[in-house]
């Protein structure tokens, strides 16, 4: 059974320490997403005028200032500094100059390795390519099945072995395997089970001597803790993926860092907002005997790197006049956050649904279905700029009609509450429908009481739907759509789509009105 300790009980683990102990810090961080420039409460891009006043948390130059403060403050010890994947998709800068920015800044910041996470792959497997010629230090994922890639063979490690103050320490990695639903990886990339990909990683490096091991993941919390539990040799789990924030000082947030029996699991958010600092004591057999430390903010009190500010303010040049163009007005913030509209009905998901249906529905289409992990962002109160409707929607995704039967419908919607419990981005937020969803039932069994265009579900019947290209595509588990009759993806942007129902219908005010029913939580 999975053993839980908080940070404060990590400290207990000292007893029966060797006396040739070993310490080693590890600075890291997850999930940027592209936000390169500061960000606001909402996770979106700030404002200059808010980020002046001193209201803005993040962005690439306080992540900078943050991890030379950290080598500065421990010049002499020893060091790593990690990234557990996803410093692609998010911003206008990703849309703009795809994963070339992300390079130069990890470039700059100087990373000792980084994990592949799953968006690193959505420009296929050229733009996992681009990051990896790109960048000098090593990029893992020990469970890609690589050989038969013409492209990636042999351009992504399966584990490395680092030497830092005269110890050896190990590095593996996994991706989680999903991946095929929720980006773009070609066919020519196998996905192994994580666990069994990372002990035979682990079991190489214990043949090699290495006694000192860090699982450097993107497979989001819940794995993270099977792993710490189930493979024997991980000292350490630095994770991404979930976006769980880890903290000893943020009410709600999990103990930085959650204990597995002996193994430290820690995370660092998402979005630039934070950089993980975890302090590691080995014993000389390469035990952990202690583990401490906590997520940083980078709030106003983190000073930008000057260079990096100018070089940001270089590169959004081009981007500047769509980024601050205003296409409309709310009277209220749109909640878009993750850990709502992944979980339940969402604003966020109700605007974007029924903007798709807006659209077409002179067309006959009865019904939308929106991918919670499709929204990225929430949309503060006032002027909405398309910078802004461009982070919640970065994925630059098509509108898409096409033909599903009810029983298609249904699947559907089974598929997007089936993993609730993990945050995946599947979650359907609708229009023109409603259903009921108990999360006491085994996943495949939890929808009920479905209607469509105000009629009750008929699984033998045909509806005209709409979607994004991405969902209609197959993305996150809708392969029921994959072969849908009457197919078109090719409508407007999402992201224009929503930014002329705002405008038509302003100042916008977000609502809920209970199209989505969620119990058994």
């Amino acid at each position: 059974m999975t053993r839980f300790l908080t940070a404060t009980a990590a400290l207990a683990l000292t007893a029966g320490a060797a006396s040739a102990e070993y310490t080693l810090h590890i600075v890291h961080i997850n999930d940027l997403h592209s936000r390169i420039e500061p960000i606001n409460r909402f996770d979106s891009t700030c404002s200059a005028e808010d980020n002046e006043a001193g209201e803005c948390f993040g962005g690439i130059a306080r992540v900078e200032t943050a991890i030379e403060n950290l080598r500065a403050e421990l010049d002499g010890e020893n060091l790593l500094v990690l990234d557990a994947g996803d410093q692609y998709q998010g911003s206008l800068f990703y849309t703009t100059y795809k994963g070339d920015v992300a390079i130069e800044m990890m470039s700059l910041i100087g990373f000792d390795a980084m994990a592949v996470g799953n968006h690193e792959f959505d420009d296929g497997n050229e733009g996992l390519l681009k990051l990896t010629e790109g960048v000098e230090f090593p990029v893992l994922s020990g469970n890609l099945d690589l050989s038969r890639s013409a492209d990636l063979q042999d351009e992504v490690e399966d584990h490395i072995i680092l030497e830092v103050g005269g110890e050896r320490i190990g590095i593996v990695s996994a991706l989680a395997v999903d991946t095929t639903e929720t980006s773009s990886p070609g066919d020519d990339v196998i996905f192994q089970d994580e666990i069994d990909a990372l002990a035979a990683d682990v079991q190489s490096l214990e043949e090699q001597g290495v006694t000192k091991i860090i699982a450097l993941t993107h497979v989001g919390v819940n794995k993270d803790m099977e792993i710490a539990e189930a493979v024997e040799g991980i000292d350490v789990v630095v994770g991404g993926h979930s976006h769980t924030l880890f903290s000893n000082t943020e009410e709600g947030a999990m103990a930085y860092p959650t204990m597995v029996g002996d193994t430290p699991v820690v995370q660092a958010y998402a979005y630039s907002k934070y950089v993980g600092h975890l302090t590691v004591t080995f014993d000389d057999e390469g035990n952990v005997t202690e583990a401490t430390g906590d997520t940083i903010l980078l709030d106003a009190s983190v000073e930008e790197d000057e260079a990096i500010v100018a070089r940001i303010a270089e590169l959004g040049d081009p981007i500047e006049e769509m980024k601050t163009r205003v296409v409309a007005e709310t009277a209220e913030a749109i909640e878009g956050s993750r850990e709502v509209c992944r979980a339940m009905e969402c604003p966020m998901g109700n605007l974007v649904a029924d903007a798709m249906l807006d659209r077409v529905a002179d067309q006959g289409v009865v019904a939308a279905i929106q991918n919670g992990g499709g929204l990225r962002a929430s949309i503060d109160a006032g002027e909405v700029t398309m910078g802004e409707v461009l982070t919640v929607l970065p994925f630059q995704n098509t509108l898409s009609t096409f033909e599903a039967t009810g029983e298609d419908i249904l699947a559907a919607l089974e598929n997007g509450v089936g993993q609730v419990e993990d945050g995946a981005g599947r979650f359907p937020q609708v229009a023109g429908m409603t259903f009921t969803a108990d999360l006491s039932q085994p996943a495949g069994s939890r929808v009920s009481d479905v209607t469509v265009a105000g009629e009750p579900l008929d699984p033998g019947a045909t509806y005209l739907m709409v979607s994004n290209n991405y969902v209609r595509n197959g993305g996150d588990g809708y392969s029921m759509f994959e072969d849908a009759a009457n197919a078109y993806d090719f409508g407007p942007d999402l992201a224009d789509v929503t930014a002329e129902f705002l405008a038509a219908n302003g100042p916008y005010t977000p609502y809920t009105d209970g199209r989505i029913t969620i119990t058994g939580q």
